[in-house]
C-alpha cells in the first residue's frame, strides 16, 4: 500500500508518489530535449492519454502538471483521461501551475487568473487543491507577491473557493528558496533539489521550509533518468550535463541495489520521500511503462540495511544547467 505524508500546513495527505506530465506522451528520451528547446512538439497524444490512463488504472492518486507543459496539452490529456475514467475524479489530487507558458511569462493579475481558468477548463475541473507560482526566476519578486501580481490573483481566487492552496514552483532552487522564506507558501515543487546525487536542499531549503511549515513535493527525483538506467551511452537529459566523476558515482549506487536485488528507481524515488519536510515525489512519466514502473517501486518494501549501507554513498554533484 502506497504511504500518505501531510503536505506541510494544509490538510492534504499525499501518496508519497505521483506522477509528473512535463514529458508525458513524448516517446523517447531524447526527444524531451527537444520539447523544451524550441523544437515542434513532440508529444504524442495518443500515447500520452495511455500513459495518464495506465497511471490511473494503477492506483495512481496525484497527478502533478502545468500550463506550460506539453504546451497545454498534458492539461487536456489530463481532461480527457478523467473523462474515460469519470470514477476516478473524486479519488484524484491533481495541481497546477501559472505564470509561465509555452507563450511566455505573465505574472500579472489578469494573466495568472486567466491561466488559472484556462488550466480548469482544460481538464473539466471547477477548483483545484494546489495551484503554484511557476518559475518565477529574474523576475521581480515584488511584484509578484504584489496583490497587482502573481499572489493578489490566487489570493483572490482562494478566497473565491476556487483553489485551496498556494505554492511556489520553480525550476532553480535558489527562487524556491527565496520565496519560501516569505512564509506566504504553503507548499513548493522543488527541482533541481534533492536525490540520490543532490543535495542543495538540505543546504536551507529544508530549515525555511520547516519554519513555516511548507510542505515540499520533490520533482525530477530521477535525474532526467539517470537514477533508474545508470549512465547509458548516446542518452541525453533535459537540462543536465553529468561529470565521469557523478556517472561512476551513480554506478556504484546502482551496484549496491543490485546487491540487495532493489531496482535503483525504487531507491531513488522512496530515498526522497524519507525526509520530514518532504511530502511527494513527482518523476515525469513519458509512456505508460515509466508510470507503472514508478508507483510499483514506490510501494516496494526496502530493506532497512540497504538505506544503513547507502549513507557513505550520498554526496552532492553540480549536474543542472541554470535555465
Amino acid at each position: 500500500m502506497m504511504q500518505h505524508k501531510r503536505l506541510g500546513r494544509t490538510e492534504l495527505q499525499l501518496p508519497i508518489l505521483g506522477i509528473g506530465t512535463a514529458f508525458v506522451g513524448i516517446p523517447t528520451q531524447n526527444q524531451t530535449v527537444g520539447e523544451y528547446a524550441g523544437a515542434p512538439s513532440q508529444v504524442d497524444q495518443e500515447l500520452g492519454l495511455a500513459t495518464l490512463l495506465a497511471a490511473i488504472d494503477s492506483g495512481c492518486a496525484f497527478f502533478d502538471t502545468a500550463a506550460l507543459y506539453g504546451r497545454g496539452l498534458s492539461e487536456s490529456l489530463l481532461g480527457e483521461a478523467l473523462r474515460q475514467r469519470p470514477a476516478a475524479k473524486d479519488r484524484l489530487i491533481i495541481t497546477t501551475k501559472a505564470g509561465s507558458s509555452h507563450a511566455g511569462y505573465d505574472f500579472s493579475y489578469a494573466g495568472v487568473q486567466g491561466s488559472v481558468y484556462a488550466s480548469l477548463e482544460r481538464m473539466g475541473l471547477q477548483r483545484l487543491p494546489v495551484v503554484y507560482i511557476h518559475d518565477a526566476m529574474g523576475k521581480p519578486m515584488d511584484f509578484v507577491l504584489s496583490q497587482r501580481g502573481a499572489l493578489g490573483a490566487l489570493r483572490d481566487l482562494q478566497r473565491q473557493g476556487i483553489i485551496d492552496h498556494i505554492g511556489t514552483a520553480a525550476n532553480d532552487p535558489s527562487t524556491n528558496l527565496a520565496y519560501i522564506k516569505t512564509g506566504e507558501f504553503d507548499c513548493a515543487v522543488i527541482a533541481d533539489s534533492w536525490s540520490l546525487i543532490n543535495r542543495i536542499a538540505e543546504r536551507e531549503i529544508f530549515a525555511a521550509a520547516a519554519a513555516h511549515d511548507v510542505g515540499l513535493v520533490v520533482a525530477t527525483p530521477l535525474e532526467r533518468g539517470l537514477l533508474v538506467t545508470g549512465p547509458q551511452a548516446k542518452t541525453r537529459y533535459l537540462n543536465r550535463i553529468f561529470s565521469q566523476a557523478c556517472l561512476h558515482h551513480v554506478t556504484r549506487i546502482q551496484q549496491l541495489c543490485a546487491d540487495y536485488a532493489v531496482p535503483m528507481l525504487a531507491v531513488a524515488l522512496q530515498y526522497c520521500a524519507r525526509h520530514t519536510q518532504v511530502a511527494s515525489t513527482i518523476p515525469g512519466a513519458r509512456v505508460p511503462s515509466e508510470a507503472t514502473s514508478s508507483l510499483a517501486a514506490a510501494q516496494l518494501p526496502i530493506p532497512e540495511r540497504l538505506w544503513e549501507d547507502l549513507r557513505p554513498l550520498l554526496r552532492h554533484f553540480d549536474t543542472a544547467i541554470s535555465v
